[in-house]
């Protein structure tokens, strides 16, 4: 029998599967009654699940990050789809293919991988090539380097996460270099490809997607300059201040300091690598978050918490969209078509005070 996976079910749907729990929480119904709340997750995605009936026994019998056969019925709550358990129980590691609970890259991994090699073969610098040479030459961080998610639950969020967000970067330098003069490429492409290069230790991914104790003592970029300045004592004759304006990339990458970075971009490119990283993050955050909602048939999704807002789903490109009739002097509107018209321009001219609000405004 096949595996039922999470994006195939649909409202009303029996669901009788085994799932990775991600997230495990006991709670209580306003009638004093315990419940469980479950993040039930596989390749394809995860799902929300509740467990209303003998929770105090069955929390003894599984934990977080193991493997569980659940029987139950799906339905859609709130426009998202969740499971009402039945039954669940816990399924022992070597009975279940691991290849089935962890989502990966939409990229091929081989392709992934020969570009980065491609990457690294491009690079004019010397210096700058034999240090990514060095980083590539080592099997072991290789090996976690394209296989870690760039992150747990913001942005590309699945094995091969880090490679495929680092490659973007860098074709997102590549695109940018015509616009500006005096831009060191090479710089930015190491940095690109290096900016997040302390994720490979800072969260576990055997199983669940998780922070090791060195993620949450230390974080991503403090490991990250760590690794980097480890390699860079192996490169002979390794520039200091290239080593400085690489470092510096690394530490600036998250832009301000309310968002965890040691420094604030102080040269060009690492300005232009914390706007691009920026971007690349949340149009992917955005784009899955959209996707997650099949069952939804709302055109705006559910509330992001983390970009504290709702999104339209459309974007103009569905077919059959309804066209609005434009009005010319062949064509006599009636009352309601004038009705609506004027809104529209009252709207259009934010109550025709198209500058209100900036009269406080300095500019100097």
């Amino acid at each position: 029998m096949s595996k039922q996976f999470i994006s195939d079910i649909k409202d009303r749907d029996p669901v009788n599967a085994v799932f990775l729990v991600k997230d495990k929480v006991l709670a209580m119904a306003k009638n004093g009654k315990p419940y469980m709340n479950l993040r039930l997750m596989d390749k394809s995605g995860d799902i929300e699940a509740k467990l209303w009936d003998n929770t105090e026994l069955l929390d003894k019998q599984f934990d977080k990050d193991d493997f569980v056969k659940v029987r139950g019925k799906a339905s859609v709550y709130m426009n998202k789809m969740q499971v009402v358990i039945a039954e669940i129980a816990r399924v022992p590691e070597e009975q279940v293919v691991l290849a089935d609970f962890l989502p990966e890259s939409p990229r091929n991994a081989a392709e992934m991988r020969q570009e980065l090699i491609d990457t690294i073969t491009a690079i004019a610098n010397p210096h700058l090539r034999a240090l990514m040479e060095a980083f590539s030459a080592d099997e072991v961080f290789l090996g976690l380097y394209c296989q870690a998610p760039a992150a747990k639950g913001m942005h590309h969020v699945y094995l091969g996460g880090l490679l495929e967000h680092s490659l973007s970067l860098v074709k997102l330098v590549k695109s940018i270099m015509p616009l500006y003069c005096g831009i060191n490429e090479d710089l930015l492409v190491v940095g690109a490809l290096l900016h997040d290069v302390g994720k490979i230790y800072e969260m576990s991914f055997a199983r669940a997607i998780d922070y090791t104790d060195a993620g949450k003592l230390l974080g991503h970029i403090t490991i990250g300059v760590e690794l980097v300045d480890e390699k860079i004592r192996m490169v002979e004759s390794f520039p200091r201040e290239l080593a400085l304006l690489l470092k510096h990339m690394l530490l600036s990458h998250h832009g301000q300091y309310e968002y965890g970075s040691p420094k604030r971009p102080k040269t060009v490119e690492a300005t232009i690598l914390n706007y691009l990283d920026d971007m690349d993050s949340k149009i992917n955050g955005i784009q899955a978050h959209i996707a997650k909602e099949t069952a939804s048939t709302s055109r705006w999704t559910a509330h992001h918490r983390l970009y504290d807002r709702y999104f339209f789903k459309s974007n103009g490109m569905e077919e059959n969209l309804e066209v609005e009739r434009v009005c010319d002097e062949t064509c006599q509107p009636g009352p309601e078509t004038v009705e609506r018209v004027l809104v529209r321009e009252e709207r259009q001219t934010f109550n025709n005070q198209p500058l209100k609000g900036l009269e406080n405004l300095k500019l100097s």
